[in-house]
């Protein structure tokens, strides 16, 4: 059973810095590119920002705004994203996705439960 299980998130102050963590089970996690989304109340899920299975890509949306990073430890199945100089329009739920490197770039084969990060003014 492939498990995705988010955690890190809460509310914070604007300028603040957050680091959320994505552990993954059930699946070899190398083999896999990782991706942060984000879905905000009244809006659509969008992507934040990918990383390959083996670290050495990283994925980005067009409105990429620096500042956000991902990374990941396969030897702890673990995707992390870390996130700097948070606006109150960061908030959202934060969700982590795992496709398959045979898949294409945009398609991901399972999700976490999503956790809630809230930015205050």
């Amino acid at each position: 059973q492939v498990q995705l299980v988010e955690s890190g998130g809460g509310l914070v102050q604007a300028g603040d810095s957050l680091r959320l963590s994505c552990e993954v089970s059930g699946v070899t996690f190398s083999s896999y590119r990782m991706a942060w989304f984000r879905q905000a109340p009244g809006k659509e899920r969008e992507f934040v920002i990918g990383l390959s299975g083996s670290g050495g890509r990283t994925y980005y949306p067009g409105s990429a705004t620096g500042r956000f990073t991902i990374s990941r430890d396969n030897a702890k199945n673990t995707v992390y994203l870390q996130m700097e100089s948070l606006k109150p329009e960061d908030t959202a739920v934060y969700y982590c996705a795992a496709g398959h490197r045979e898949r294409p770039e945009m398609e991901y084969d399972h999700w976490g439960q999503g956790t809630q990060v809230t930015v205050s003014s």
